[in-house]
């Protein structure tokens, strides 16, 4: 009878390491055709069907870039449903807030965008772009520069709203980066 060697335990079978298998690990690979990345990220093959495609982080992202998750609903009940699901996914919402990513990726509230959009921006403009497009644009509708002019100065408040919007986010983003 060969004698096999002796392990490494030394008869405690709680001093080896976790994970310290030896045998071969099954990796799935992407299905895209000719991808030789691990295929960690699942994507359903129909609508409604338990089927799933596995896809590397690249290709996943090409397969979810055209899609819409509002797609079918009219304004109110897409409101509704964004309303719902900011209820129940606060985590989502708390990683822009600690200002997690840049601006542009999807970082900013419907709110700003909203604000961005009035003042005449892209959604990835930097603080100093607002500033200035801001001062800009307000200089043309002031009240005192256009006295009684009515739509001018419903122009101005809007301009200033969006301002308020804009810069209370940044406030909070410089705040919450300085780690205090």
């Amino acid at each position: 009878m060969a004698r096999q060697g002796r392990s490494s335990d030394w008869g405690f079978p709680r001093w080896r390491g976790y994970g310290s298998a030896r045998e071969a690990v099954n990796v799935r690979l992407c299905d895209r055709a000719g991808c030789n990345e691990p295929g960690n990220c699942p994507a359903p093959k129909s609508p409604n069907s338990p089927d799933r495609w596995y896809f590397c982080e690249k290709h996943a992202a090409e397969y979810n870039a055209g899609w819409d998750y509002f797609a079918g609903l009219d304004k109110e009940e897409a409101a509704a449903r964004e309303q719902a699901e900011r209820r129940t996914n606060e985590g989502y919402s708390d990683s822009s807030w600690k200002a997690w990513a840049g601006p542009g990726d999807g970082s900013r509230s419907r709110d700003e965008l909203r604000a961005l959009e009035a003042l005449g921006l892209d959604p990835d403009a930097a603080f100093e772009d607002v500033r200035k497009a801001w001062r800009t644009r307000a200089k043309e509708v002031h009240p005192d520069v256009r006295p009684g002019d009515a739509k001018a100065a419903e122009e101005f408040q809007k301009l200033q709203l969006a301002y308020e919007v804009l810069r209370a986010a940044e406030e909070r983003r410089t705040w919450k980066g300085s780690g205090i």
